[in-house]
């Protein structure tokens, strides 16, 4: 496993117009090709600082053009086409495309031509476009005569993708009220060090792809603000305090492992500094990768759970930051500041959105209900997604290990209360559980 992983992980940093060994026995290693190309999406994200809602979205979109691709060329799938009962099923239809001797070069494609137009910076996936059709042209995936062909089915596919997020909400989100932060005790309200604006305050009003009634999925209520001694805030609210006292280097290093924050800042003197780091949604994505080299799954697999995850994913992110700019909690950092420690600082960067509920414990336990019913229980893996961000890497003996590591973190990080955090592994596991089950009744 782990050199299955150093392999990946030196794939990364290799030009693709290199010698890359994708072919082993007369056969492409499709899941790690798969992971390849699909990180050179992340790679634009990290450089244009995507929000964690708004990475999910990107993930979906772009997965989903490789998957459509897959399936307009009359792929069958292990499990089942999920896009007959998700609710983007009357919204993507049929395309009346010639067969095409390589699905995977036009699913690739059309994923590079989905992330240059969701993304400000995706003029960079140009040249990623350019050496793919090198690649494919030097191991005859495509040839010169039908390489156009492969574009122009990818084209067609992208088109109707974009034409698809072109719906979703997101282009009428500016156009919405900007957020003001409530007034009065327990709200939230933008924390040091950066004070930056709360991010995607209109996020509930995107479209969902597998969610029909957010409400189905509001988490339970959290303890209301309450500073008397003995009351569930209060007690949260020491909790995390002596916690950030007393961390233990295990703990500190869970915390750093699954910050996942792109809106980190530095500073040196009076100049700000932005610290690269992956998405929430994109330390799950790596994780699916992960797990899709270590099963030796075929393309079509692979971008069959690729997207999958990325759309639960997404309709996580609604659903959580539905209950965030609903209850407008405020962060620990901020209370404790003011009542009980001005000096106290929490090891992580409190992010600049409302407290309620933790979005790392709602994707996490979403994302690992979906995985384990695709791989099954107990599903062991060297967890790598971090090592290109300088983190190194963990293992785990099952998605459900990763996702509750994930969801603690962020005590650890003194960046949530534990209601938050428990409320939102319930939450999450709701949300993956009713996706899974709607595909296993298939």
């Amino acid at each position: 496993m782990k050199k299955a992983v150093s392999f990946f992980l030196a794939c990364l940093f290799l030009p693709l117009t290199g010698n890359l060994l994708f072919a082993q026995k007369g056969n492409h290693d499709w899941a790690q090709l798969y992971s390849v190309q699909l990180f050179h999406i992340t790679e634009v994200m990290v450089t244009d600082v995507a929000s964690p809602p708004v990475a999910a979205r990107i993930y979906a979109y772009t997965n989903l053009a490789s998957y459509r691709v897959i399936q307009e060329s009359g792929a069958t799938f292990e499990r089942t086409d999920f896009l007959t009962f998700s609710q983007i099923q009357n919204q993507v239809s049929d395309l009346p495309l010639e067969p095409i001797a390589s699905p995977e070069f036009s699913a690739v494609y059309a994923m590079f031509l989905v992330g240059e137009k969701v993304m400000p910076s995706g003029y960079l996936l140009k040249e990623k476009q350019k050496a793919w059709q090198e690649w494919g042209l030097k191991n005859k995936l495509v040839t010169k005569k039908n390489l156009e062909q492969h574009l122009a089915f990818a084209k067609a596919v992208a088109d109707q993708v974009l034409l698809l997020a072109k719906t979703d909400g997101y282009t009428q989100l500016t156009a919405l009220n900007r957020y003001t932060p409530k007034e009065g005790e327990g709200f939230w309200y933008p924390t040091p060090p950066a004070y930056m604006a709360a991010v995607e305050p209109e996020w509930k009003t995107m479209r969902t792809f597998f969610i029909e009634n957010l409400d189905d999925f509001a988490p339970a209520p959290m303890a209301e603000f309450d500073l008397t001694k003995g009351s569930s805030f209060q007690i949260q609210l020491q909790e995390v305090y002596d916690q950030g006292k007393n961390l233990t280097e295990e703990e500190k290093l869970i915390a750093n492992f699954w910050d996942c924050n792109p809106f980190k800042v530095e500073f040196s003197g009076h100049m700000a500094i932005g610290v690269k780091k992956i998405s929430p949604g994109g330390h799950w994505i790596g994780i699916t990768g992960i797990a899709s080299q270590k099963e030796e799954l075929s393309f079509a697999e692979t971008a069959y759970i690729h997207t999958l995850v990325s759309l639960t994913l997404h309709d996580s992110f609604v659903s959580c930051w539905k209950a965030k700019y609903e209850t407008h909690r405020i962060r620990p950092e901020t209370v404790i500041n003011e009542k009980l420690d001005p000096n106290w600082k929490p090891l992580l960067q409190t992010p600049p959105f409302p407290e309620y509920t933790s979005g790392h414990s709602v994707i996490s336990s979403a994302s690992a209900e979906v995985l384990t019913g695709y791989f099954g229980e107990n599903f062991g893996f060297l967890d790598s997604s971090e090592v290109y961000f300088g983190l190194p890497e963990r293992a785990f003996e099952s998605f459900f290990q990763a996702s509750d590591e994930a969801a603690i973190s962020r005590l650890y990080g003194g960046i949530h209360f534990r209601d938050a955090i428990e409320n939102g592994v319930t939450q999450g596991k709701k949300i993956g559980k009713s996706i899974w089950d709607r595909i296993e009744k298939l």
